[in-house]
Formats: structure tokens, sequence, C-alpha cells
């Protein structure tokens, strides 16, 4: 039997990190923390309402412009080399929502995806057209 391949645990050591700061600079609302973590060129997506934003600046427009009193918490953190899943406790105003976020990171450990999934699908609020992609 061939030996087992290992990840160097320093590339998935970076990456929860990198996803963990991800999520309190969204929190703090700190922008330029947050695209500091970011590719010029990130793809964030969203399944369920059919959006994508291409572009760290977009991005980081798009969070600038959410709606509403918004809070998000990490309760779990999973890395495996570049890639990783959190489990998010997300907060809009009065309502609570968990959303499962999937992260791809960089050789150099910036992030470059992130696939966002809310447990139901429904139709953007309008005034983001201008930041999203449908399909």
């Amino acid at each position: 039997m061939p030996p087992c391949s290992v990840r160097p645990v320093d590339e998935t050591s970076r990456t929860r990190e990198a996803v963990r700061v991800y999520i309190d600079s969204a929190e703090q609302r700190d922008w330029q923390r947050l695209g500091d973590l970011l590719t010029e060129d990130m793809v964030y997506e969203m399944p369920q309402s059919r959006e994508r934003i291409r572009g760290r600046s977009a991005f980081i427009q798009f969070n600038r412009e959410y709606p509403g009193d918004w809070h998000l918490q990490a309760r779990r953190i999973v890395a495996d080399g570049r890639h990783a899943a959190a489990w998010i406790d997300a907060r809009v105003t009065t309502e609570h929502q968990d959303a499962c976020v999937w992260f791809e990171l960089s050789d150099d450990g910036l992030i470059t995806r992130v696939v966002d999934y809310w447990p139901e699908s429904y139709d953007p609020p309008p005034g983001r057209e201008h930041l999203v992609e449908r399909w």
C-alpha cells in the first residue's frame, strides 16, 4: 500500500487563520484588513440567490452596503491545505441563520473564492444589481 500523503500543517493552519481573520474582519467592519486577505480577482458566490461578485473592490463594497445590523460569528472552521469550510452564525437585525461558507486560497495564502450557502433560496433584495451578476 502506498504511503499516506499528508498536507503540510503550516498550509492548513495558514488557511484556517485566514478564514478566522476574514470572519472577524467582516464582523468588525475592518474593510482594509478584509481586503488584504483577498486576491484582486477573487470571486464571491451565493448559489441560493444565484448571485456572483467578481473582484475584491466590488466584494468590499457589497459588504459595506449590505443593509441591516448584521453580525457574524464562527461556530467551526475546518481546513485542509488551501481549502476551508466555516459554519457561521449570522444575524441580521433580529433574524438568525446558520451559513456554510467554502473558501479557496491561492498558493500565497490569499482568498481567491468564497461560496456562501444559506438554508433557503431567496430573491436578492433590490439595490445591489450594480455589483452582482445573476445566473
